[in-house]
């Protein structure tokens, strides 16, 4: 029997206005201002993700679950940028 395979996710910077994911070979800014739920998070939990399919990220310590479109593509996903 074979186990689920998933994908690496990477944090490789933090600062006050977001932090960079790398995604395989692609890297995106994850900025607070448009994902607001991040801000007070520790770098523990920013960098305690998941990438279980291509489209979909898991935070566990903050039971955060993102579409990674959301974050190639903010505008598309108004709901997201809403305070």
């Amino acid at each position: 029997m074979h186990g689920i395979t998933t994908s690496v996710a990477e944090v490789t910077n933090v600062s006050k206005h977001g932090f960079w994911l790398l995604l395989g070979d692609e890297e995106l800014l994850v900025p607070f201002d448009q994902f607001p739920w991040f801000k007070q998070a520790t770098v523990e939990q920013l960098t305690t993700v998941e990438w279980p399919t291509p489209d979909h990220l898991y935070w566990p310590q903050l039971d955060v679950d993102l579409s990674v479109s959301s974050i190639r593509r903010p505008q598309d996903f108004p709901l997201v940028s809403q305070h």
